[in-house]
């Protein structure tokens, strides 16, 4: 008897931890862009700083404006190793140091900071984040093994698991709370 109870008891806290643990982490969840085949949606009625009620298109061409000369953010980096819209950084490895320590950088990073600006949940055509291309820079730049990779491709983080949660948490939680009625 007494080990059925200690036995609840344990279902119970590890219910009750599961779950702390699952709001915790959708708490962090980052919605408002979906990839589509003609760019970036943001979420209805938030996602996009600053819009003043601009239309989606509209809010998605303002950020676009970031990569070119209305803005002249460009003026120093070399076109060709430029971030593009399709979220490529196009910087072969011997150029890296002139790459990560002349202007290319900091425009690379004004762009960035300009597309965040506008709208928040920017995705690239490449699927690829702000925060994608801004890891892929801090690895491109810094001093590893992988110095001077800038493929961004190779570090666009998987969303692809993010909608299992709630269904990974209904089934834990369905079959927690059968095996303690169970018992």
């Amino acid at each position: 008897m007494a080990s059925s109870v200690f036995v609840k008891q344990w279902l119970l806290a590890m219910m009750l931890l599961f779950i702390v643990l699952f709001c915790f982490k959708s708490g962090k969840a980052e919605t408002g862009i979906a990839g589509t085949g003609i760019g970036y949606i943001p979420e209805p009625g938030g996602g996009a700083r600053d819009s003043g009620g601009d239309e989606p298109e509209e809010v998605i061409v303002k950020a676009l404006e970031c990569f070119s000369d209305k803005h002249q953010i460009y003026s120093s980096c070399e076109e060709s190793y430029r971030l593009t819209e399709r979220g490529q950084l196009n910087v072969p490895p011997e150029f890296a140091d002139e790459y990560c320590n002349g202007p290319c950088l900091k425009e690379t990073h004004l762009v960035l900071n300009c597309i965040n600006d506008i709208l928040t949940h920017f995705v690239f055509y490449n699927h690829a984040t702000i925060k994608d291309v801004k890891e892929t820079i801090k690895v491109g730049c810094g001093y590893g093994p992988h110095r001077g990779d800038f493929n961004v491709a190779e570090h666009i983080e998987s969303n692809s698991y993010q909608h299992l949660h709630p269904i990974l948490f209904g089934v834990t939680s369905l079959i927690l709370l059968c095996s303690l009625l169970l018992f």
